[in-house]
């Protein structure tokens, strides 16, 4: 009876998670160690209050928890909050993630550990949990401020280094511990490569798919459909030689990119809790309390120096990005929890065996006193970094101010450059492209495989399905492989154009110069597609009848390939900039129609991006339209009787109508209909508070803040002034400003940094 078993093994990790869990919540403790400490209770190495003790079940357990919880924190990252966190933070994290890993080197050294067991180390504190540090802002109440800001977009890119760290490790274990450069190399270029190519597939398909079952499934087999998605990319990366993690990631930062987003965040609210609270919880039983006090000293130990190296790695890479020390310091402190990804990574491990058995419980007791002091930090982030910069050398001040000047310089030449803004987007263009044909190529004989087993290997005639695979393949790579040599071309008529400027023979240079940049250019290609093609046996010649063919076709075809190679890029900006909805909804069983007055009454529910939400009865003007009268709203299971034409209809909206069955058929159609308008994402957590001075010089001094009127004119709130120490809170608008006034700014970074630049104006105008 193994299926009762397991069930009876989740109902006991349940009960006693949300017991447990509970209990840290009232004490203020983060409910992660609660779900830790109740494994640890009811797991085999706590005799005798052993309630699970089978750990193939507690394992299957973890597994299933693992590709929810990834599956959440994949959600919270899309390529718009990427952009929107900037190249620069995302080269803060990783400047950050190395200082870690060459101190947990020394540290390493120093305890006697060798080089992998230090790489596993490092691994494990280089990445940050998101889920506890973001409770523990909100406990704080420094969400809103810039060093929560900072620490927030801190902690989620450090899920793409965890991410990245996780599939080195996996190539290390795969190679029984003995990495090398070559070959981590290989390995980072075949994730990049397999990350490409299930974007681009996802971000053409997933969407499709939702938008196709938000119109012909019911909510449940849309969910349904979902689970099938998330546990099928995740067993396509584990057979791609990568981790369950990895595909329940990609597979949330897919639909993270879609307007289906916080539906699915709704749908899945229930399960993703559940089952993350049963990975932490089985995380916990795999700990061996024994252990775990016999290197309770080595746990206290780094845990003392994950707080002081996490701390200074992060300030140390968000000064190199232009912060002041006092903001980097702020978001450094609260930065230092380990959690999640650090349990994946010592699983990973020790598993292996390539690391010794305490690490597991190593993990779990850094990030449980992390946690536990992380709060504290937080709260006393600011006393601390105050404490830290009076008592730095002047040689360090003198050093930032001229470090800080000379990156605006840097970032003011860089705009200015004409020529890497025209040719910035085509190199982005061709990165992303040549990973996608290598993802295609690498993966191929997998693909190979898979198709054979699926219909044999001489299915229609000898060799039938590679033959047909291979051609089809070819197809497929004309289209991005031709957008590859229209990029290069159109960057080698630009370097051709700039480098031979002013010349006295530039018309006769410049083709030349043109030609040797499509040469070499040309060149590195061959290498590059000589080095993933398949060069021996049957797959040879297969390879130059389909190479045949493709030459073929790209004669043939030239011109729609670089059609079709425009509408994907078009179908791919509309999944990244555009919003589609879904509709869906039925009759309530207690209604029945007027058979004799040919009257009915049906519902629907409005979809989350329905054309006619936030509309009134009367602007939709239903009943002129098509004759049917809205007798119904249900809000929230509230029930709005006969509303009245003012009334205002809202996403979610269970809306009954009533009319002829042509009349409701009608209105059921024009108020679940969904044209693809954009709705706006909330800037509500993106709001901050920053202090501004006012330069000298700037025309605003002796106006009040009535006559600027900024919140208006900048969108901006002033919350406080600070005039020579004297701080005058929420300022009335009679308020006037002098020079050197410090004022306390409320608004988000784009309107703070344009109110900046402003002030900047206004004082270089006098």
């Amino acid at each position: 009876m193994t299926g009762i078993e397991f069930i009876q093994d989740l109902a006991i990790i349940l009960v006693v998670a949300g017991v447990v869990g509970w209990l840290c919540q009232r004490i203020g403790l983060s409910v992660v160690v609660g779900f830790l400490v109740a494994g640890m209770l009811v797991g085999p190495n706590t005799p005798p209050i052993t309630l699970v003790n089978d750990l193939g079940r507690i394992d299957t357990a973890a597994q299933i928890g693992l590709v929810f919880l990834m599956f959440a924190i994949g959600l919270r990252l899309s390529l718009r909050k990427l952009r929107r966190l900037g190249l620069s933070l995302l080269l803060s994290v990783f400047a950050s993630a190395g200082v870690i890993y060459y101190l947990t080197r020394l540290l390493g050294v120093a305890i006697g550990l060798d080089p992998t067991q230090s790489l596993f180390l490092a691994a494990m504190l280089m990445v940050s949990s998101s889920a506890i540090i973001s409770k523990v802002l909100q406990e704080t109440g420094t969400t809103h401020e810039r060093s929560g800001q900072l620490a927030m977009g801190v902690t989620v890119l450090e899920d793409v280094v965890a991410v990245v760290m996780l599939t080195v490790l996996n190539s290390i274990v795969q190679l029984g511990g003995a990495g090398g450069g070559p070959r981590i190399t290989e390995t980072l270029g075949n994730f990049g490569a397999f990350v490409v190519m299930a974007a681009v597939v996802g971000l053409l398909f997933v969407p499709w798919l939702l938008r196709r079952m938000s119109i012909a499934a019911d909510e449940e087999l849309q969910t349904l459909g979902m689970a099938a998605l998330l546990f099928g990319l995740a067993i396509v990366a584990q057979r791609s030689g990568y981790s369950l993690a990895l595909g329940a990631f990609l597979l949330g930062t897919i639909v993270s990119e879609t307007p289906h987003r916080h539906q699915i965040e709704r749908t899945f609210e229930g399960m993703r809790d559940v089952f993350s609270a049963v990975f932490f919880v089985a995380i916990g039983m795999q700990i061996d309390l024994r252990i775990m006090g016999e290197v309770w000293l080595l746990i206290l130990g780094v845990s003392v120096f994950t707080l002081v190296a996490r701390m200074a790695a992060a300030g140390i890479g968000l000064v190199m990005i232009g912060n002041t020390p006092k903001d980097a310091l702020r978001a450094g402190l609260a930065v230092t929890p380990i959690g999640e990804f650090s349990f994946i990574i010592a699983q990973l491990g020790v598993t292996a065996l390539v690391v010794p058995p305490h690490f597991y419980p190593l993990a779990v007791g850094v990030s449980l006193l992390t946690t536990l002091v992380a709060p504290i930090l937080t709260r006393r982030s600011e006393a601390i970094s105050d404490w830290v910069i009076s008592r730095q050398p002047r040689w360090v001040m003198v050093w930032f101010g001229y470090y800080r000047r000379w990156l605006d310089r840097l970032q003011a030449r860089q705009k200015r450059n004409l020529l890497w803004q025209l040719s910035r987007k085509r190199f982005i263009q061709i990165g992303v492209e040549m990973l996608l044909v290598t993802g295609l190529l690498v993966f191929s004989e997998q693909m190979v495989a898979a198709v054979e087993g699926w219909l044999g290997r001489d299915w229609l005639f000898p060799r039938g399905p590679t033959v047909m695979f291979w051609l089809l393949l070819s197809v497929v790579l004309l289209a991005p492989l031709v957008a590859i040599w229209r990029n290069i071309s159109a960057l080698a008529l630009l370097y051709a154009q700039v480098s031979t400027s002013g010349l006295p023979r530039q018309m006769r240079i410049k083709p030349l110069v043109e030609t040797a940049i499509k040469a070499a250019a040309a060149a590195m290609l061959y290498v590059w597609l000589s080095s993933f093609l398949p060069a021996g046996g049957t797959s040879r010649w297969l390879l130059l009848a389909t190479l045949v063919v493709a030459l073929a076709g790209l004669l043939v075809l030239r011109r729609k390939l670089v059609y079709w190679h425009s509408e994907l890029e078009v179908e791919l900006q509309d999944v990244l900039g555009s919003a589609e909805g879904r509709s869906s909804g039925s009759a309530a069983p207690w209604l029945r129609p007027y058979e004799s007055w040919n009257l009915g009454v049906i519902d629907c529910v409005l979809p989350d991006l329905a054309d006619c939400q936030g509309k009134s009865i009367a602007e939709l003007n239903l009943r002129a339209q098509f004759g049917f009268t809205v007798v119904g709203i249900e809000r929230q299971g509230y029930m709005i009787s006969l509303p009245g034409p003012d009334k205002v209809l809202y996403p979610r909206d269970k809306v009954m109508l009533m009319g002829t069955p042509e009349q409701m058929a009608a209105g059921k159609a024009f108020l679940t209909a969904v044209t693809g308008a954009y709705v706006a994402a909330s800037e509500f957590d993106e709001v901050r508070m920053e202090a501004v001075e006012i330069p000298a010089g700037c025309r605003v001094e002796g106006r009040t803040l009535g006559e600027l009127a900024l919140a208006r004119a900048h969108r901006v709130q002033v919350a406080g002034i600070n005039r020579s120490g004297l701080r005058v809170l929420n300022p009335g608008p009679g308020e006037s400003l002098g020079v050197r006034d410090e004022l306390l700014v409320l608004g988000t970074p784009e309107q703070i940094g344009e109110f900046k630049t402003w002030l900047r104006e206004e004082a270089d105008s006098t």
